[in-house]
Order: C-alpha cells, then structure tokens, then sequence
C-alpha cells in the first residue's frame, strides 16, 4: 500500500475542523497517479488529476477539477485553480516521441482554465517564479516565461516565445511564435505581436508596434527615477531621431546601466554592431 501521503483519501481535518498545514490534504474523490511525488502539506481539491511523472513541493495548492500531467516539475507554493490543465502534449504536429516536460519555479498562480503544454523534441516548457497567469490565457510547447510577470485574461504565448522578467499582458493579447518579449515591457489589451518587443517599452495595436517607455512599470519595480529619465532619453534618441534606425543606435551612448540593456536590445534585434 502506498503511504498515507499519495493517497487521495488521506485527508484529515484538525480538531479545530480546519486543515492541519502540516500534513498533506487530498480530496477522496481526487484522483493522484502513484508515482505522482507531492510533498507533505500540498493541497489536492476534488476530481483533481495529477498524473505520473509529476512533481509537486511544498505548500501547493491544487483546485478541484485541475489537471497536471508528467513529466512535470513544480515548486513551492504555486497555486492551480479549477480547470487549468498543465503539462499536456503540445499543439504541434511534429512533436512526439522523445521526452519533453515542462518546468515551474515558485509561487505561481494559474488561474481558472489556464493551458500550459510541455516542450516538443527534447525540449522544455520553463515557467518562473512569482507569475500570475489569469483566466483562459495560454502558454504554448518551449515557452519561456522569467519572473514576475502578468498574463491577463486570454493571452496566447505562442511556441518558443520568450518573456523577461517583470513583462506584463493587457487581456486578450497575442503573441507569434519564436518572439520575444523584453523585462519590463508592456504588451497592450488586444495587441497582435509579430515582432521582438524591447524592455521597458510599450506596444499596442494590430500589428503591435513600440509607443512609449512603461514608466508606470519601471517605478513599480522602484527603477531609480534618474534610470527612468536616462531610458526615456535614450528611447527618444532612437525612435523620434528621423534617422534610419541602425544609425541612431550607431549614435547613441550612455552610462546608466539600465538605459544600456534597453540599448542592447535594440542593437541586438536590428543586428547593429556598436563601438
């Protein structure tokens, strides 16, 4: 008989009729593979399916009807609400036969109905930590999402999309595949992405194109305010110069730290080598 840890029916409430956090609490009705690895204290709801090949650390909570396919490794205190659905094969055609999986740091939270695939052809899907994934939004096989981000309702992280740190998604967004997304940047509601989107920086529309420095964003990640000043000065060296891109960037220089990985970037993408 499996330990009373990997039971589904091993639930036992307190004597205050509350759940004792040091021990692990699984609905009888949920339904966890016997090879499916969950620490002491992760919380299992009801018609939850948590299959073989997965890993799940402490103080997990897993909502009822949630589904967790193997392989499949999760850290500390992430949170899966009903209906979300992670580490299924991915929507690809090519994929299959050989190993894939997808990974995922710590103190996440995956709203209702939210998909995450795992990788395709040796590969991983690799989630951060601290990342809020809200109702319906999507991540795609060889996904990599960094730290701190915010994925609003509905947003579709196509394959091999990159996100940095701090990125943050107005509902609805789209983004195509193998694209990248800087730290800090600000993806508007709606907007249909086909290009790389620089850190700091704004983009809208359809298709979406760069608007503004995310100023809100940076002071809320407590960006100095001279850092912000030197970026927007920079942003506006590159973007409103009325010079061909490669030479505005060929052209301009500064010190900050910060304003220089928004610098990098730029010259990056476009290819532009810099003295």
């Amino acid at each position: 008989m499996a330990p009373c840890a990997r039971k589904a029916s091993c639930s036992r409430p307190s004597s205050t009729g509350t759940p004792d956090r040091g021990s692990t609490m699984k609905h009888k009705d949920a339904s966890i593979d016997r090879s499916a690895e969950l620490a002491g204290d992760v919380d299992v709801g009801a018609f939850a399916v948590i299959g073989p090949g997965v890993r799940i650390s402490e103080g997990c909570r897993i909502g009822p009807h949630a589904v967790i396919f193997g392989p499949l490794a999760m850290g500390a205190r992430n949170r899966v609400h009903a209906f979300a659905v992670l580490g299924d094969l991915p929507q690809d055609k090519k994929a299959g036969g050989t190993p894939t999986r997808v990974e995922i740091g710590d103190d996440n939270v995956f709203r209702e109905h939210v998909t995450v695939h795992r990788g395709t052809r040796e590969s991983v899907t690799r989630i951060g930590s601290k990342n809020l994934f809200m109702v319906g939004s999507h991540v795609a096989h060889d996904v990599t999402v960094g730290s701190s981000c915010i994925i609003a309702n509905a947003v579709q992280l196509a394959g091999h999309v990159t996100l940095g740190d701090h990125a943050t998604f107005g509902g609805l967004a789209g983004i195509a595949q193998f694209v990248r997304v800087g730290e800090s940047a600000f993806v508007a509601a709606g907007a249909m992405v086909e290009r790389d989107v620089p850190p700091f920086c704004i983009v809208q529309g359809d298709r979406a194109r760069v608007r503004a420095i995310n100023r809100v964003g940076l002071e809320r990640r407590d960006v100095p305010a001279a850092s912000i000043a030197e970026i927007e000065r920079v942003f506006r060296a590159i973007f409103h110069a009325g010079v061909p891109r490669a030479e505005a960037l060929r052209a301009v220089s500064t010190s900050d730290p910060w304003a220089a990985r928004l610098v990098e970037a730029l010259a990056h993408d476009a290819h532009v080598t810099r003295v």
